[in-house]
């Protein structure tokens, strides 16, 4: 017959086997991160996602003592590098900074994408938003969002804006037609800058652009403001009403930025670094280096990243569908 063992030994044995069931998840948040990290960047460099993941990579690197790398992945609207990260092993080492253009726009403006933007991602934080302004040519008479729906009601599909097919001012110039009730005619550009100098020579009416590309430019006279897209007046541009404000309930059109992990990351990666990206983006200094350049600190759990995810995803793809925009 087998020896029996004493009650203390007996206790030994079973918190031995709590603690090595419960050791993969504390001691891989605990040694994590042991190598450098990668951030992909689904767009080219420059732009509002690239600016905001370098700032995080820095502060990330000086806190954590591993360099977090930003990796340029660009092509098919963000897909590309959306794609590469949901496929990538879900150890905390592979990490994207996407937007509301890999999430939610563009798997409704595409239909058939290489990835889920819910099932294929663990959602980290949210890092930022920034909203954008409208400005337009000067030589148009108008000079607030009541006098530019009324303009755009009496020359139906005549008023033109300008913008990346399916990125954010794109998605809110057609969300404003669909909520002020009026037609206007979309024309695609490679990019932010042609379209804004394109408005700024009197070849576009309007522009829906990125607070830091057009502010300069309405400042300087070149441009005139007329609202911003956001629910609340910024700080850096308190002088500009919002849309919603202005005659519009309930508009509201801003890039958010959040940093994903592959689905299956452990959970205890996740929590760390949601914490570590909460702390680097908490600083004063950084705060201000972001809002200088328009992005807004978020730095929200991941619980509430989800659940923004959940909002925004069937947000936009209404307004694709209700808009009829097709992929350029």
């Amino acid at each position: 017959m087998p020896t029996s063992l004493p009650r203390g030994a007996i206790y030994s044995i079973v918190c031995l086997l709590f603690a090595a069931a419960a050791a993969p998840h504390g001691a891989c948040a605990q040694a994590y991160p042991n190598k450098p990290a990668r951030i992909v960047v689904p767009f080219a460099p420059g732009g509002g996602v690239d600016i905001t993941a370098r700032i995080l990579a820095q502060r990330l690197t000086e806190r954590l003592g591993q360099s977090f790398i930003v990796d340029n992945r660009t092509g098919a609207s963000g897909m590309i590098g959306t794609e590469f990260v949901a496929k990538a092993a879900p150890d905390g080492y592979t990490l994207l900074v996407g937007s509301q253009t890999t999430h939610a726009v563009v798997p409704a403006l595409y239909g058939k994408v290489g990835y889920d933007a819910v099932r294929d991602f663990a959602p980290v934080t949210e890092i930022a938003t920034s909203p954008l302004l409208i400005v337009v040519h000067p030589s148009l008479p108008v000079k607030s969002v009541a006098d530019l729906i009324k303009l755009a009601k009496s020359r139906p599909g005549q008023l033109t804006f300008g913008a990346a097919s399916g990125g954010t001012p794109h998605m809110a110039g057609e969300l404003f037609k669909l909520s002020a009730g009026i037609d206007m005619l979309f024309v695609p550009y490679k990019g932010e800058g042609p379209a804004i100098a394109d408005t700024i020579g009197g070849q576009l009416s309007l522009i829906f652009s990125n607070l830091p590309i057009a502010l300069p430019q309405a400042r300087a006279g070149r441009l005139r403001a007329i609202a911003i897209t956001s629910p609340q007046r910024v700080v850096t541009a308190p002088e500009y009403p919002t849309v919603a404000e202005s005659g519009l309930p309930g508009y509201e059109a801003a890039t958010w930025f959040g940093l994903f992990a592959p689905a299956a990351t452990a959970r205890g990666i996740i929590v760390k670094l949601n914490a570590e990206s909460a702390a680097a983006l908490g600083v004063p200094e950084v705060k201000e280096r972001m809002a200088a350049q328009g992005l807004f600190v978020v730095a929200n759990t991941s619980e509430q990243f989800a659940a923004l995810m959940q909002r925004e995803i069937p947000r936009w793809a209404k307004v694709v569908k209700d808009s009829g925009i097709k992929p350029e």
